[in-house]
């Protein structure tokens, strides 16, 4: 059985026992939430959320990028989120990583050159800074007065401010 059969086999059992249903789509808590992909970082259980309760928008690096700006203006907009939390954390896949050399190396690979934007970064606190400075910035983010930024310690399982 693949890995992806198991998840299959996983979300009818949770299906069977799913009393959920008709949740509004606006998230209850009023918040949105951009974090890194990592598996390490399990958002339900380090915030305690449950089906509902957030719009969360995951990406290699946490980072912000106008699809992140796109994704928290709807739902701001349409949903009627009005707060953003960012999410970094130590030990991330994209930290000292060079978007040039692997587009290089997938240019190499396919022929192709890649077009999306930069992912990497070299200082963590500086990250979740700029990614909160580009929410901050957006016109298309009405609701800027509360945006906050975190690192998540991956090793002590905590949660810090990034000011």
């Amino acid at each position: 059985m693949s890995a992806t059969d198991n998840l299959l086999a996983h979300a009818a059992r949770y299906a069977d026992g799913f009393r959920r249903g008709g949740l509004s789509r606006s998230p209850g808590t009023g918040i949105a939430i951009v974090a890194c992909m990592d598996a390490r970082l399990n958002l339900s259980a380090l915030l305690g959320l449950a089906e509902g309760d957030a719009h969360v928008i995951r990406n290699a690096g946490g980072t912000v990028t106008e699809h992140e700006l796109r994704a928290l203006a709807i739902s701001q907009h349409k949903m009627g989120t009005t707060e953003i939390v960012v999410i970094h954390h130590t030990d991330c896949g994209v930290h000292g990583f060079s978007d040039d050399d692997f587009r290089r190396e997938l240019e190499a690979e396919t022929g192709t050159q890649p077009t999306w934007t930069d992912v990497g970064f070299d200082d963590l606190e500086e990250s979740v800074r700029d990614a909160v400075a580009a929410i901050r910035a957006s016109p298309f983010i009405p609701h800027r007065e509360s945006v906050r930024g975190f690192v998540y310690d991956v090793d002590a399982g905590t949660l810090t401010e990034v000011v």
